[in-house]
């Protein structure tokens, strides 16, 4: 116990602000769960990048290191599970790994990038050096499926038996959402930045085609980045009446937009496992998309996701085409994304999953005396 005879709490460090992107939502559904588990470890954010402007990031991990020192000396924290992407990412969590590890606390360390690989082989030896130390400093390296855990043990040498694969989870209905049957234009929905790693571009490029031309469909892309250079290129295409950029949606604004949804299309030339994904499965929503990073693991081709190939316009023109013709189809892939959500992706089950993991690592004073509810 600590000091004042609480429970040690674990502390979650990640940027907490929408620019955090997936990891920052990982982690607050993680921090909005616990409060549905009574007894369950108390979570708290430890921020490692503020929301202000970059020169600002210098003091928000000095804030850091004393909150981990403070704390540490009173006893008051179980552990740190430190969420990591590439870039600047790896620099900020990295100092709070080793730092961590050095002042006596377990550290997990949570892997989301889906491009760290590229990053690790374009930086000289003695950065890669670092990254390896940095690693080596946890006590167990979380990934989110083979993809990354091949890195993690060719390239960042941690032994296989200091790595899990953990599947994340998101919110969604807890009774599952009836699938969508309508007489309207069928509703094609991207959402995330807008980017041309996501596939933004061809996505677009498909929709013009002059097979979809005359069939019944909207589509909307949703989210940030350079909106209106690709406002401009719907205008180029003519396609201004039937494609809307509604700008950046907050997590409850996500989740009606996905519910509306027929299809939810994402054509990335590289990912991890996108939780907007996991979302449209959650909400009875088919999803295209590209068999990238650990996608392929996750889902299966024709059965719970239609699978098209990075940059390949003409083959996403033609799964469009047969999402929009065929409702059936549609129902049976929503459906069948719907049952694998419940069994894998639904939040009781990643934080489950999550707890099991800090119960390897952690004070066991954090946790409750009796098992969590089912």
């Amino acid at each position: 116990m600590s000091a004042g005879g609480k429970r040690p709490f674990i502390y979650l460090v990640c940027p907490y602000a929408p620019m955090g992107g997936g990891m920052y939502k990982v982690m607050d559904y993680l921090v909005q769960a616990q409060h549905q588990y009574p007894g369950s470890p108390e979570l708290r954010i430890l921020d490692s990048r503020g929301g202000g402007r970059v020169w600002f990031t210098p003091l928000v991990l000095i804030q850091a290191f004393l909150k981990l020192f403070w704390n540490r000396l009173l006893g008051n924290i179980a552990g740190v599970h430190v969420n990591v992407a590439e870039r600047l990412s790896v620099v900020r969590k990295g100092l709070i790994i080793v730092v961590a590890h050095h002042i006596g606390l377990p550290v997990v360390l949570h892997l989301h990038a889906a491009q760290l690989h590229h990053f690790y082989r374009g930086v000289p030896g003695w950065a890669k050096a670092l990254m390896r130390y940095v690693f080596a400093c946890a006590n167990e390296v979380v990934v989110l499926g083979h993809a990354g855990k091949r890195f993690v043990v060719e390239d960042l040498k941690v032994p296989e038996s200091r790595i899990s694969i953990l599947i994340n989870g998101v919110p969604g209905p807890a009774q599952r959402p009836e699938p969508r049957r309508h007489d309207g234009p069928v509703h094609i929905v991207f959402l995330g930045n807008l980017l041309e790693r996501k596939g933004v571009t061809d996505l677009l490029n498909a929709l013009a085609r002059p097979e979809l031309a005359n069939l019944n469909w909207k589509a909307t892309f949703a989210g940030g980045g350079e909106v209106e250079k690709y406002r401009a290129a719907v205008a180029e295409r003519g396609l201004q009446d039937r494609v809307s950029f509604p700008g950046w949606h907050n997590q409850e604004q996500a989740g009606a937009l996905v519910s509306t949804a027929d299809v939810l299309a994402l054509p990335s030339y590289d990912e991890g496992l996108p939780l907007v994904i996991l979302e449209a499965l959650g909400r009875t929503t088919a999803v295209l998309c590209t068999p990238v990073g650990e996608i392929p693991d996750e889902l299966t081709d024709g059965k719970n996701a239609v699978f098209v190939t990075p940059g390949d316009v003409p083959g996403i023109a033609a799964a469009l085409v047969d999402l929009i013709n065929d409702a059936d189809k549609r129902i049976a892939l929503a459906i069948a994304g719907r049952e694998l959500y419940e069994q894998r992706y639904a939040m009781g089950v990643f934080f489950r999953n999550v707890l099991a993991i800090y119960r390897r690592h952690f004070d066991r004073e954090a946790f409750p005396p009796a098992p969590l509810p089912v």
